[in-house]
């Protein structure tokens, strides 16, 4: 996953768009505003609509005895292709737990992030609003809460189900910015590292919390089967999660570039 183009590390290309004939160059086309701010949060609505619309739609069709196991891999293929497609765009985080972390880690500029997490709660409606469209019954939609998360029906799974998500969305950003942010750790592989771990997380922390670890996932489904029940906790968890995320990495995991801490300081000349 390239470095996001609106962070701090935005590109300023302008390609030659071809050569003519007499080997004299051609128009040279420059990176408007709109490539720079709007582009992307046109890339992270569609890409968040395209991911919720996937997993919401698992979860409805999901067929009896297939357990957690369909949706888990139904999740985590829709994330890397969502990742993968729109990685060079936006940086394809589909998720404000990750925007918070990749911001917080010098990956996005600040000014990005509230643009960013509009765009995400805006594609996850409508993601959910087409699963509720497509679904084969409304006897399926209801039962499974459109795809909202109900695995928590007691305050007392509250405090398991808090750490479950703040522990497994952890892991989820942290895959995010080690793979795809950070400069010794960056990976080609990045899109299939970060939808397997989030399929990791729905089957660990499935039974728990229902392995959310996303808040725009969580509210796009709220919103259209009205399904608020411990909602809370799947905004709290992952953004606290995003937060402790970019905190490791400015203090200990990020390279000297991303690091506040433990920074060799250049001999004067």
């Amino acid at each position: 996953m390239p470095t996001v183009p609106a962070g701090k590390e935005v590109h300023e290309l302008s390609e030659a768009m071809g050569k003519t004939k007499g080997g004299g160059d051609t128009r040279k086309w420059g990176r408007t505003r709109y490539d720079r701010y709007l582009l992307p949060c046109v890339a992270e609505f569609f890409g968040t609509a395209l991911f919720v619309f996937s997993g919401c739609a698992s979860v409805i069709e999901n067929s009896p005895g297939t357990g957690r196991l369909q949706p888990a891999v139904a999740h985590g293929l829709a994330l890397s292709i969502s990742i993968a497609i729109t990685a060079g765009i936006s940086g394809g985080h589909m998720n404000p737990a990750v925007t918070l972390g990749v911001t917080v880690a010098g990956g996005l500029n600040i000014i990005m992030l509230i643009p960013y997490w509009a765009a995400q709660f805006c594609g996850a409606m409508v993601g959910a609003g087409l699963a509720r469209a497509v679904a084969s019954s409304h006897e399926n939609f209801v039962n499974s809460s459109g795809g909202a998360f109900d695995a928590i029906r007691a305050n007392d799974q509250v405090g398991g189900a808090l750490v479950a998500e703040i522990v497994m969305t952890f892991f989820l950003v942290l895959s995010v910015c080690l793979s795809a942010v950070n400069h010794q750790s960056k990976t080609p592989l990045a899109p299939f590292c970060i939808g397997l771990t989030l399929c990791v997380g729905i089957l660990g922390a499935g039974a728990v919390s229902g392995g959310c670890l996303n808040p725009a996932r969580a509210f796009g489904p709220a919103v259209v089967a009205n399904h608020w029940a411990y909602h809370w906790v799947y905004w709290v968890g992952p953004l606290t999660a995003g937060l402790l995320v970019g905190i490791v990495l400015r203090t200990l995991l990020g390279d000297p570039r991303t690091r506040l801490t433990f920074r060799k300081r250049e001999a004067s000349p």
